[in-house]
């Protein structure tokens, strides 16, 4: 997928964000470089930053993201996301980051959000925890409870998982556990992957999206959550003020729960895509906290 529109220009590079924290101004990278500041300004190493996807995405969603983090002068690595169970996952990803040194700046997006909760938990070179549009769920609990912990998804398919979902059962794997594809098409009680996942996104890129999207095995929803790394990791949260696929209110409640440093956008679920440079400005804003 090429991501195209990162780059705004004229006077929309110089994009403002009121602080939640405060009455300054916050700067998105393309901001610093305008105005000729270094973005990354602690005077220690600068940490890896690591993307993890969600479901029904691939590496290839983070593209705008990681060239503006690339052109800051980040190490960006976004591993693949096997979408095979929360613990298999979190597992792989714990491996990957072992591998790294220095700090790690971790990122996740949706789903990415549990795996990276609970693959960090213990690894002290993970210095901040970024959610975007993500699940940061406590010990305990699935990301099928969550998504509809409050009303207002688009996945819930009047509760027919047939309503949103085509099933496959790849060979080896047990028919309890498909691999769950996000049908295109819309139908009863679901928006369709345009308007539902990817409501916030160009209509062409969009159904690119739904054409090469990676299933989520269904023991990724129902598997639960282990010991959280944002109960000793700092995190920042991302949230899509338009999110059809996870309410904006859970969003928030589980930020809040984390005592994320909150960031809200005008956005749909895919804000990794739609606007980039508002997540790449919260991750760099992690990454100087951090160091």
């Amino acid at each position: 997928m090429k991501m195209k529109n990162y780059l705004l220009n004229g006077v929309g590079r110089l994009v403002l964000a009121a602080s939640l924290l405060g009455s300054g101004l916050v700067f998105v990278p393309s901001v610093a470089n305008a105005i000729g500041l270094t973005a990354h300004q602690s005077g220690g190493p600068k940490p890896t930053i690591v993307l993890v996807h969600g479901a029904w995405a691939d590496g290839d969603s983070w593209d705008g993201v990681i060239a503006i983090l690339q052109r800051e002068g980040y190490t960006v690595d976004a591993p693949p996301n096997p979408l095979q169970g929360l613990t298999s996952d979190s597992t792989f990803l714990a491996s990957y980051l072992s591998t790294i040194s220095g700090p790690i700046v971790l990122v996740g997006h949706s789903y990415g959000g549990a795996v990276i909760t609970n693959a960090a938990t213990g690894n002290t070179s993970v210095k901040a925890l970024v959610y975007d549009d993500a699940f940061a769920p406590a010990q305990g609990e699935t990301v099928q409870q969550l998504v509809f912990a409050k009303p207002g998804t688009c996945l819930g398919g009047g509760g027919k998982l047939a309503n949103v979902f085509n099933e496959v059962v790849p060979t080896g794997q047990s028919a309890n556990d498909p691999d769950l594809y996000l049908k295109v098409q819309p139908g009863t009680d679901y928006l369709g992957f345009d308007k539902c996942f990817a409501n916030d996104v160009a209509t062409n890129e969009a159904h690119i999206l739904g054409a090469t999207q990676q299933p989520l095995a269904l023991n990724a929803f129902t598997q639960k959550s282990g010991v959280p790394a944002w109960k000793t990791i700092p995190s920042w949260s991302i949230i899509g003020t338009q999110d059809q696929a996870i309410p904006p209110a859970e969003l928030t409640f589980m930020a809040k729960r984390a005592n994320s440093h909150i960031t809200y956008v005008k956005a749909g679920h895919l804000s990794l895509v739609s606007d980039p440079s508002a997540v790449a400005g919260v991750i760099v804003k992690a990454a100087n906290a951090s160091s």
